[in-house]
């Protein structure tokens, strides 16, 4: 694209950005805090914005780049019933599908690190009984990048319980598609690949995570199975089927089925630990010194596409590229970005090139399941590409 097109691009995003705020602002009269560098207002409103229209009772974010955080923002509340408690900077969030790319896509690598496992090994040679209606040749690459042709969750129709029963249903479940064909986001693949890392590791995956990946990034606050005590801290999701407020109970149900541990979902975090492992794994994967427990080729690996050759949606191992999901790109971060979200309402994208990342946590499924915030993803990815002047000179991929 020539310069002074893509100069005319750039003035014409932000010119919309900034008239969005302005329009935001007027109908919301909530105080700035005066402290808020003026490129991240509309930022700000976005956020306001999507909570005076329901979409989230509330939300912790923050924008980093080259190894800072040069914005953060607490908005609203973490719960609306029984009675309104203010959103605070440490809340506790169900991080839900994040669980896959930030325990075990890398504990998976890790072991493939050390060893133990190929990426294009069939996942029968660690777990027999995969083998089971075809699956014989599924790989753990296609695992990895949801390839594999499982779909997209073992049967809840009836009212199982225990983890003994899950690991039977993911095991035995039938494939939808030859495998390698189609992308279908899958959670079956990531509850195969956490019992591949208790396989091979001799560990619950919840202790695995906890010495293999959080103890060396000094997380302190990253967990499953919340203790009964950090409750209050803990930003509710929704009811359960008897009506219980689920609250330091993972939301996702084939997890709570299983007793709170799965490769797919069950962890819980907040901003600080999150902000943490963002800048770690950014500056491992640009071959700065980090605590991040992956070697650099290996976040290089992760975070480049993975899928087979040929297809349109593309997939790192765990990470999202540009598929239908890639929303929390906005639309001026580079293609060359990754990211993941979770149904909770979380996300977390990724800038490689100058160690940039939006982190959003939320609990839209807050009180009903009804709060949706695809488009405040999107938008507040676009919002603070901007403020970082972050603007590509051809469109994302995808």
């Amino acid at each position: 694209m020539p310069f002074s097109s893509a100069c005319s691009r750039r003035k014409a995003l932000k010119t919309a950005a900034l008239a969005t705020g302005s329009m935001m602002l007027r109908h919301l009269p909530s105080a700035r805090a005066e402290t808020t560098p003026s490129r991240f207002l509309p930022v700000e409103d976005l956020f306001r914005a999507a909570i005076a229209k329901g979409q989230t009772p509330g939300a912790v974010a923050a924008v980093g780049t080259e190894g800072q955080t040069v914005w953060k923002g607490v908005f609203g509340n973490r719960a609306l019933v029984p009675h309104p408690e203010p959103m605070t900077w440490q809340t506790l969030f169900d991080m839900a599908s994040l669980t896959k790319v930030l325990i075990t896509a890398p504990a998976i690598m890790q072991l493939y690190e050390q060893g133990q496992l190929k990426l294009d090994d069939p996942v029968c040679r660690y777990l027999p009984a995969f083998a089971a209606n075809g699956k014989q040749a599924v790989t753990i690459r296609q695992l990895l990048t949801h390839y594999s042709g499982l779909p997209p969750d073992v049967d809840l129709s009836t009212p199982w319980s225990g983890k003994e029963t899950a690991v039977s249903l993911a095991l035995n479940a039938p494939l939808q598609h030859p495998p390698g064909e189609q992308f279908v986001y899958s959670d079956i693949n990531f509850i195969t690949l956490g019992l591949i890392v208790e396989k091979l590791s001799g560990l619950p995956l919840d202790e695995y995570a906890a010495r293999a990946i959080l103890s060396p990034l000094g997380l302190k606050r990253t967990f499953f199975q919340p203790d009964p005590v950090l409750g209050s801290a803990i930003a509710p999701t929704q009811f359960d089927d008897t009506h219980t407020m689920l609250r330091g109970v993972v939301h996702d149900p084939t997890t709570r089925r299983m007793g709170g541990v799965a490769g797919h979902a069950g962890l819980f975090s907040c901003a600080d630990d999150m902000i943490t492992y963002a800048k770690a794994l950014l500056a491992k994967r640009a071959g700065k010194p980090s605590p991040f427990p992956l070697k650099q080729e290996t976040l290089v690996l992760m975070s480049t596409p993975q899928q087979p050759k040929g297809k349109q949606d593309l997939r790192g191992l765990g990470w999202d590229i540009a598929t239908h999901y890639s929303t929390p790109r906005g639309t001026v971060f580079p293609a060359t970005s990754f990211g993941h979200t979770g149904f909770t309402g979380t996300s977390l994208w990724l800038v490689p090139e100058t160690e940039s990342f939006v982190l959003i946590l939320t609990n839209r499924v807050h009180p009903d399941g009804k709060g949706n915030v695809i488009a405040l993803r999107r938008d507040v990815a676009t919002a603070a590409a901007l403020a970082l002047q972050h603007v590509s000179d051809q469109p994302p991929a995808g």
